[in-house]
């Protein structure tokens, strides 16, 4: 059993998409998936950022403050399984991140209501920014998330930035993309393969 953790943003699509592939890789190769939190808020301070994405980063705060104190509070497991149910209320239903978007979030998870007060609330903020470092360290920061990090042949820690892809393959296919994704992230001297987008998330 392989043990992959990937670090991810409430906000993100890509991250979205990817998550949920590495969920049907689950399905088909012998992986354990965990899930992190980094920030992309933290992630772009100091930036030149334009208007309408720097006003995004501001309103990111929450979605993560509120990951972070249920993986503070109750673990990655919840960690886990509130992602699953905050990303398909974002990213599928397209609800606005507000204080009922985390209630409901918590509430299909499992999880206390108090934890919404994290939103507005910096007393998760060290945390959050320990676990973004230890997501973005091993990679750089010139990236954004997903980002993946696996165990090497030698005991080392790989870590990449993606795979970016649309939809989130399912089912053997899903198994044929880690296959290759593994081997590419495991040469040595291998850093990047990229083409143009040519479509948004395709949320299912």
């Amino acid at each position: 059993m392989t043990s992959v953790e990937m670090w991810f943003d409430p906000i993100c699509p890509w991250a979205w998409m990817t998550s949920r592939w590495l969920l049907e890789v689950e399905r088909v190769r012998p992986v354990k998936v965990r899930f992190h939190v980094m920030s992309l808020a933290v992630l772009n301070k100091g930036r030149d950022l334009p208007a309408d994405y720097r006003k995004l980063m501001d309103d990111a705060w929450g979605p993560v403050r509120v990951a972070t104190a249920v993986e503070q509070e109750h673990g990655g497991d919840l960690l886990r399984t509130f992602y699953t149910e905050l990303g398909s209320l974002i990213h599928r239903d397209k609800r606005p991140r507000d204080r009922s978007l985390y209630l409901d979030a918590l509430a299909a998870a499992g999880l206390p209501a108090g934890l919404a007060d994290a939103a507005d609330s910096v007393d998760y903020d060290e945390a959050l920014r320990a676990s973004h470092r230890e997501g973005m360290d091993p990679v750089g920061y010139d990236v954004g998330t997903p980002v993946i990090h696996v165990p090497g042949p030698d005991g080392e820690r790989i870590a990449f930035f993606g795979p970016v892809v649309s939809p989130a393959p399912k089912d053997e296919a899903a198994g044929r993309l880690w296959d290759g994704v593994l081997l590419v992230a495991g040469t040595d001297g291998f850093f990047e393969l990229k083409r143009t987008r040519t479509r948004d998330p395709i949320i299912e």
